[in-house]
């Protein structure tokens, strides 16, 4: 009787978290932002002071569901996200990772869907922010990425660019690794674990398992990319055999998992 109570009020937690971050992303964007947009002028400071907003208001949403009951957290190796102009990449299990590390990152920028700029949710919030957007795939996401880093802020790609599939081996986009071998840089990896699996690719918000979910956030050892670089004729080469060990890399947590 004690676990279906705590499952129906984990429900209406959920429902309540989702939904005053849906109002406060909806206040935000036409309240919060415009008058950034009207009061700071210059672009970069905006961009700074955006994105300030926007980890303030995801540790909040982080707390609430916290708090509420709705799930439990754990970070390790936090200490390896210190500074500024890295190039972290993370695996995505679940539909609020980006909240997760956002929340978690100083200075933290992302690889967003341009769909998000046509939302009227998360229109205001991702503009405002500058974050770098992954329509284009091409050049001009390398310059984007490349001028994020450049300016000490920290991107964080998730290299699949979807949800894990839980039925189908892991598939990485070389996105990822075509930026850490252009810019030369070291990867800071992170590896995001949720026990029991929610909010996975496909799944409802309502669809609450039955135990609370518990993620375990593990900021690893850098990858260095230089070996990839130097063993490869071609920048091209080096970012498939960089790709290929990230995928290997992932997959491990892919599969424990899933098992």
């Amino acid at each position: 009787m004690r676990e279906r109570a705590d499952h129906a009020w984990r429900v209406f937690a959920t429902g309540l978290c989702f939904g005053v971050f849906g109002a406060g992303s909806l206040l935000l964007g036409v309240l919060v932002f415009p008058l950034l947009n009207v009061f700071v002028r210059d672009r970069a400071r905006r961009a700074r002071l955006a994105r300030r907003v926007i980890r303030f208001t995801f540790r909040l949403f982080v707390s609430m569901m916290r708090a509420t009951g709705v799930i439990t957290v754990e970070a390790h190796g936090l200490d390896r996200l210190a500074g500024g102009g890295r190039l972290i990449l993370a695996n995505h299990p679940t539909l609020i990772d980006v909240v997760l590390l956002m929340a978690l990152v100083e200075r933290g920028d992302c690889v967003v869907k341009g769909a998000l700029s046509r939302n009227p949710i998360t229109r205001g919030p991702v503009i405002a922010a500058g974050f770098v957007f992954n329509d284009d795939g091409g050049e001009e996401l390398l310059a984007g990425c490349m001028h994020s880093m450049r300016t000490g802020n920290n991107l964080i790609i998730f290299p699949e660019g979807t949800r894990t599939s839980r039925t189908e081996p892991m598939r990485l986009q070389r996105g990822a690794a075509r930026v850490a071998v252009h810019g030369e840089k070291d990867i800071t990896p992170v590896r995001i674990r949720c026990t029991p699996a929610t909010l996975a690719k496909g799944e409802k918000w309502y669809q609450v398992p039955l135990a609370r979910p518990h993620f375990c956030i593990e900021v690893d050892e850098t990858i260095a990319v230089s070996p990839f670089i130097a063993g490869a004729p071609s920048h091209a080469l080096a970012a498939r055999h960089l790709n290929q060990h990230l995928t290997d890399y992932f997959s491990r947590e892919h599969t424990l998992a899933s098992a």
